[in-house]
């Protein structure tokens, strides 16, 4: 049951990752996202899964299913900005003329390994941001991007790996759109997540650098109940452990963490009043980081030197009420 098989999603080979508890399919041709999470113990789809016969709408808003990587995540006033002597123009994708989610959309990513052993099975990824002409345009320090996806019983990690190629250092965030499914129920589902505040925006949604009490919301590091919710919140994770907790009424959920060290704020968004979808967004920087005039320790913008390698973690454990 550990190992790794292909398939296909319109035409497009898929990779995917087999245990006892959970298949995991990886989509590396058409943007590295994992597109689908089969949990055989419950029978169910935890992510939003994209149909075959969402194509067209998959390659103009991949961010819309599965786990889908940001690089960088959220918005950037008019897609502008200057680092380390170097100009950074994105292309402005927004009513309001700004940048939004990044430049990784739907990039062919490599298979570089695939292992299968007693314990689990993992396939990694890769990508050259050089190889790739609009992306170089817009972000012309070139990176290469790794990715690990292990399995191991009912525990999925990403590990993501950036090397700077190029002569100046790197500006770099990394956020997760990971769409999980409440089918309908929030009534019967609860979400607890350490937090201690949230990020004030502008007009434009973008931060102002000022943040507001949690107020009703506090009840987050305690657990909320997801009925009547309507997210599209940016909070502030502060020196609380991050992790996400989100948990069906029968005991059944799942555990969402993320590295401390880089990753600094959480997105909540559920796409109008939760009903089907909620989507728990982990990101290292805040967005508009690197206009913010905030330091890095704040924003989570990370610098990444010429030559430099650094590793980010993320980690999602199903919680399965006969083995609490």
């Amino acid at each position: 049951m550990k190992k790794v098989t292909k398939g296909q999603w319109n035409g497009y080979d898929t990779y995917i990752l087999h245990s006892r508890e959970l298949d995991v399919t990886l989509l590396p041709r058409l943007g590295n996202s994992v597109i689908s999470l089969w949990d055989h113990v419950q029978q169910r789809d935890v992510l939003r899964r994209p149909e075959e016969s969402d194509l067209d709408f998959y390659l103009q808003k991949p961010y819309h299913f599965g786990i889908p990587l940001l690089i960088p995540p959220g918005r950037i006033s008019k897609g502008h900005f200057i680092h380390d002597g170097q100009e950074y123009q994105f292309d402005r994708n927004t009513a309001n003329d700004n940048h939004i989610h990044g430049l990784h959309r739907t990039q062919a990513w490599c298979v570089s390994d695939i292992e299968e052993d007693e314990d689990g099975c993992a396939v990694t990824t890769e990508f050259i941001t050089s190889s790739d002409p609009n992306w170089i345009r817009q972000y012309p320090v070139p990176l290469k991007l790794e990715m690990t996806l292990r399995l191991q019983g009912a525990s999925l990690k990403q590990t993501f790996k950036i090397t700077s190629l190029g002569q100046n250092a790197a500006p770099f965030g990394l956020g997760l759109h990971t769409w999980f499914l409440i089918n309908g129920e929030p009534e019967k589902w609860k979400l607890q997540l350490p937090c201690s505040g949230i990020y004030q925006l502008d007009d434009e949604l973008l931060p102002t650098g000022g943040i507001s009490p949690l107020g009703e919301l506090e009840q987050l590091n305690e657990g909320l109940n997801l009925r009547g919710t309507n997210f599209d919140t940016l909070l502030q994770i502060g020196d609380l452990p991050v992790e996400a907790l989100l948990t069906r009424e029968d005991g059944y959920g799942l555990r969402y963490t993320a590295d401390p060290t880089y990753f600094k704020h959480w997105v909540l968004y559920t796409k109008g009043e939760a009903d089907q979808f909620l989507c728990i967004e982990p990101y290292t920087w805040l967005p508009n980081a690197p206009n913010c005039n905030l330091p890095n320790e704040t924003t989570g913008l990370i610098e990444i030197q010429p030559g430099q390698t650094i590793e980010l973690n993320v980690n999602l454990d199903l919680i399965h009420p006969s083995a609490t």
